[in-house]
């Protein structure tokens, strides 16, 4: 009888924990959305027009965005970052990173075997780091099927990377942002994997840390691959497109064979 009585007191003490949990994870996943909201309100609309609104008139480009958090470049988790400043050195142009403030961010302007293409590093933190695409996006005329995400992917290990044709965030928060900020999920993403953490290493401790001497060696082929990749999207003429903002798990699902395109070295 004790025993039986006990586990259930086990039971509540776990149900109420995980319900405060969830509760606290939705209203993190709320604010975050709020705070895009926000940044994204009016008054940044109404500095856009004028001054910005001839570049939507020449011509179509794509963004390719390196997501990270700024000022922790070197870390696992802005590994995105160091994607776009190796693509950008092997461009030529890395010397050309500019700070935009309407945009929140660093760009870079080029063309990729003549594919305009607008680089872009955020300045805001990972969580928001959709705001700056967004804006991105709407000062350059990018549609969102032109936007390539660069970001770094826990369920890959070091040494693997894939291209993934829209669809859901898959927890990355960043990711999770853009979709929130463009309202679409159709933006391909170049997933770079760092790995799970091992032992009892915490997940945030794990992506905020840098690579270790080891793992640099490897980062070292894997950024060579990923700008590999990037400039081969890039070169494609024919993108990809989905035809509404809901449209992007439906495109996904038509190009399943497709889904994850993974090289590993």
């Amino acid at each position: 009888m004790k025993n039986r009585s006990f586990l259930t007191k086990v039971c509540s003490f776990l149900s109420h924990f995980f319900k405060k949990l969830l509760n606290f994870v939705t209203m993190r996943r709320l604010l975050t959305r709020i705070i895009n909201r926000v940044l994204l309100g009016e008054q940044f609309k109404a500095t856009m027009i004028g001054a910005e609104a001839e570049i939507h008139t020449e011509g179509r480009r794509k963004l390719v965005v390196g997501l990270g958090n700024s000022g922790m470049e070197g870390t696992r988790h802005s590994v995105g970052m160091a994607v776009l400043g190796a693509l950008a050195a092997r461009l030529g142009v890395a010397d050309r990173w500019h700070g935009d403030r309407h945009v929140s961010g660093e760009v870079i302007l080029t063309e990729v075997q003549q594919a305009r293409v607008v680089l872009l590093r955020p300045r805001l933190l990972m969580n928001v780091s959709g705001v700056s695409v967004a804006r991105a996006a709407g000062k350059y005329g990018v549609k969102p099927e032109d936007i390539l995400l660069v970001h770094d992917e826990l369920d890959k290990p070091l040494g693997k990377i894939a291209i993934k044709h829209g669809g859901s965030a898959r927890g990355h928060n960043g990711v999770r942002s853009c979709v929130d900020c463009l309202q679409t999920d159709v933006m391909p993403r170049l997933r770079v994997g760092i790995g799970r953490p091992s032992g009892k290493t915490s997940v945030e401790r794990h992506v905020l840390s840098r690579f270790t001497a080891e793992e640099q060696k490897v980062l070292e082929a894997v950024l060579v691959q990923s700008v590999d990749l990037l400039i081969s999207q890039l070169s494609q003429q024919d993108a990809q497109s989905a035809s509404s903002p809901a449209g992007g798990r439906r495109a996904a699902q038509h190009r399943k064979q497709k889904e994850d395109s993974t090289v590993v070295i």
